[in-house]
């Protein structure tokens, strides 16, 4: 195995990893819409969306260009 296929290897791994992780944190997200648990107005849902559209955004375009670390913390 050359260096290119184990780096290829631990990249497809730590995708998988990854990606599964942050699909389950946005369904978890996708949970406070219960109106019986939880309240909440269409701003703060604006924002979350804005937020995670946005961190989406930041992702493509890092896999298209070399760029810096962005972003920082989520608040509403």
């Amino acid at each position: 195995m050359t260096i290119d296929d184990k780096k290829h290897a631990k990249f497809r791994e730590l995708a998988e990893k990854r990606t599964n992780k942050a699909l389950e944190t946005i369904r978890l997200i996708g949970n406070l819409s219960n109106r019986q648990a939880y309240v909440y107005d269409d701003v703060e849902v604006r924002k979350i969306m804005k937020a995670l559209r946005d961190a989406v955004v930041e992702v493509e375009s890092r896999f298209g260009k070399t760029a810096g670390r962005g972003g920082g913390e989520f608040k509403l």
